[in-house]
């Protein structure tokens, strides 16, 4: 067994693979760039290896220093995680060539996986189903609108290279597909430096589901039964579980076999995953997607139901160990469900947001486990993907998973980011996932559904006597400092003006913290008390008491209890910009990201509707057109980096001589 493996990753996953490496006894070698240089990864090794500025080019894609790391640090192996280099056939080239054993498959099992095309014609010859398409390599757009009409509409585009979504979109009508065509080679030359695509017809109600495989260097092919990943944001997986809740036992073994032959089509090596696509209608059905060579960031549900560490077995695979169990060894128990927390705001399209983490609260209990890198005063900017971390929960069956996880996303809190916590409890609750009725368009269809709770009378009834508290405590010892309203005659209140994303009032608070009373907006004054434990902000509230996990930074307080989290500011006085007698309009920045493209020229004229500027996020494209008629006002141009809120373009409306006059 190797004495030092490097991981060459950041976030979760590093972290994830570290703590198995420090169980088995193996020295860690972590890598960070400079915006990571405070991480818990960076914490948790043994030694850590600084890789260059945050940009991934310069730092956690750059194949000379990461091989230069281990050679420094007397790394034998080097563990990719997922993402970054994990898929890069010239990564394993170049540690085979630095005398550094690569954790994963060869370099050619990478390289015919990693494009869709060719991996669609490999397993073709395994006898593995395919969904009917085109993919040949230096298809046109001219061949593939000529193709469409052959596989029939809808049609899915999908980057030959790469995988996340990214650059694929379904096409309903022939109208459409040449734009979208644009869009795609776009994202995927953006993303994955190869603009190659292929097309395939779009399976109606799809299910996604894939195949957890294990293989050996002595020929050994097991699998660890599938993983149900249909609920999806844009082709992104949200919530997995395992086993699949569609399949039955004679499918899952077909599935299994076509998993198993996939992987020896190639001479597989090490965990992998093969992808298939089932409709709902059909689900006796299924057809070959693509394979991902590395771990699969919901390799935690099938750790749950079969008891093995994926990574302790990547590992021991990589150092030349037979797999020590047979397929008729591995069980199935009970039933497994993870959700992945990001940092995005639901309630504005999932558009990616940042901050830095004020204080983090995670989960744990029977059947928990929580993959994460957060750590209080970790800051999430907009260099690397928007994944905080993942809440797993494990049950005797699919009911007890499904409520564990609730109660552990109920236990979840990021204060200092907005996070999409809430909205995946919104989903747990869907009376389909609860059925298993799936599909990967439930989540987008229900998506518009989803209206953040506004903050109820306690919490902002606790903010405001939480100020109480904490001017109490700042005039403790002098009497006329104590916030208390004494006054000749009837006491005055502390007011308080209370805003947050959905509401927002004035709460009024008469005496002191112990003993006081409390009115929200016009409602009822009834009789209040409040107190601090640690993290925890004690309110009791017309004889009502509630804990709270909650922290403060500047103007803003975090609020949270299992019914939700809440960020809350003093009010701010709303100013409206005027131009020419008539309203101007801004187009602001929904999340924090760079400037591509800007579709107009300065002061010239835009209909309503007509885009303006597109900003980039996590390589993905956001095009912000105009609210309303008017000439624009450019304030920014392509490569500027953008924050969230910030205003990137002002319209001013033509104003009529009639008007004028």
């Amino acid at each position: 067994m190797f004495e030092t493996v490097l991981v060459a990753n950041r976030g979760e996953i590093a972290v994830r693979v570290i703590r198995t490496l420090r169980r088995m006894g193996i020295r860690s070698v972590a890598v960070y760039s400079d915006a990571d240089a405070g991480a818990l990864h960076v914490r948790e090794a043994d030694t850590a290896v600084r890789l260059g500025p945050a940009p991934v080019g310069e730092s956690y894609l750059s194949i000379p220093k990461v091989v230069q790391a281990a050679a420094d640090t007397g790394a034998q192996a080097i563990h990719p995680g997922y993402g970054f280099l994990s898929e890069n056939a010239g990564f394993a080239a170049a540690c085979e060539r630095a005398g550094v054993v690569f954790i994963g498959p060869p370099a050619r099992a990478i390289e015919v996986m990693g494009d869709k095309i060719s991996a669609k014609n490999t397993v073709t010859a395994f006898e593995v189903p395919v969904v009917p398409g085109i993919a040949k390599p230096g298809l046109s757009d001219d061949d593939l609108v000529a193709a469409a009409g052959e596989i029939g509409y809808p049609v899915l585009i999908k980057p030959s290279a790469g995988g996340g979504g990214k650059g694929m979109h379904l096409v309903e009508e022939p109208a459409q597909l040449r734009t979208a065509l644009a869009t795609a080679r776009r994202e995927a030359a953006s993303a994955f430096g190869d603009d190659t695509l292929f097309l395939e017809r779009f399976v109606l109600r799809p299910r996604h589901i894939e195949v957890q495989i294990l293989a050996d260097t002595h020929g050994n092919v097991v699998h660890l039964g599938e993983r149900e990943c249909s609920l999806q944001r844009r082709h992104q997986k949200v919530i997995e579980e395992a086993p699949s809740p569609l399949l039955d036992a004679a499918t899952r073994d077909r599935i299994g076999t076509a998993a198993c032959n996939t992987a020896r089509s190639v001479d597989y090596v090490g965990a992998g995953t093969v992808e298939f696509i089932v409709s709902a209608d059909r689900p006796d059905e299924f057809f070959f997607m693509e394979m991902n060579t590395r771990l699969q960031v919901e390799h935690p549900v099938t750790e749950a139901i079969t008891g093995l560490d994926l990574v302790e077995w990547q590992l021991r695979v990589a150092a030349g160990e037979k797999l020590a169990f047979t397929q008729d060894q591995i069980a199935l128990t009970g039933h497994a469900v993870e959700a992945r927390v990001y940092a995005e705001d639901p309630a504005r399209g999932f558009l990616p947001t940042g901050g830095r983490v004020l204080a983090v609260h995670e989960p744990t209990g029977a059947g928990v486990r929580v993959d994460s890198s957060l750590q209080d005063g970790t800051v999430v900017g907009s260099d690397y993907d928007p994944m905080l971390s993942k809440v797993i929960a494990h049950g005797a069956d699919r009911a007890q998973a499904l409520a564990r996880l609730d109660a552990a996303l109920a236990g979840t809190a990021v204060f200092g980011v907005q996070t999409n916590v809430e909205f995946l409890r919104f989903l747990l609750a869907d009376p389909r996932v609860i059925a298993g009725d799936l599909d990967t368009e439930l989540l987008d269809a229900r998506s518009g559904d989803f209206s953040p709770l506004a903050a109820p009378d306690d919490v902002l009834a606790a903010a405001g006597l939480y100020r109480q508290w904490a001017l109490t405590r700042r005039g403790r010892g002098d009497l006329w400092a104590a916030p208390s309203g004494w006054r000749i005659g009837a006491a005055a209140p502390v007011r308080t003006d209370v805003r947050t994303a959905q509401r927002s009032e004035t709460v009024s608070v008469w005496g002191l913290p112990g003993a006081a009373q409390v009115q929200v907006g016009d409602g009822e004054i009834v009789s209040a008390q409040v107190d601090v434990d640690g993290d925890q902000l004690i309110a009791t509230v017309a004889g009502q008491q509630r804990r709270f996990m909650f922290a403060e930074a500047d103007d803003q307080l975090w609020i949270c209890d299992e019914r939700g989290s809440w960020q809350l500011r003093e009010a701010e006085v709303v100013r409206v910009h005027r131009g020419g007698g008539t309203r101007s309009a801004e187009i602001v920045s929904p999340m924090p990201g760079s400037v591509i493209a800007l579709h107009v020229e300065p002061e010239s004229p835009v209909a309503e509707g007509d885009p303006v500027v597109v900003v980039e996020a996590m390589k993905m494209e956001h095009t912000l057109a105009a609210p309303i008629s008017g000439r624009v006002e450019l304030l920014v141009s392509v490569g500027d980096q953008v924050s969230v809120d910030q205003v990137l373009a002002r319209l001013i409306p033509e104003v009529s001589e009639d008007k004028q006059q």
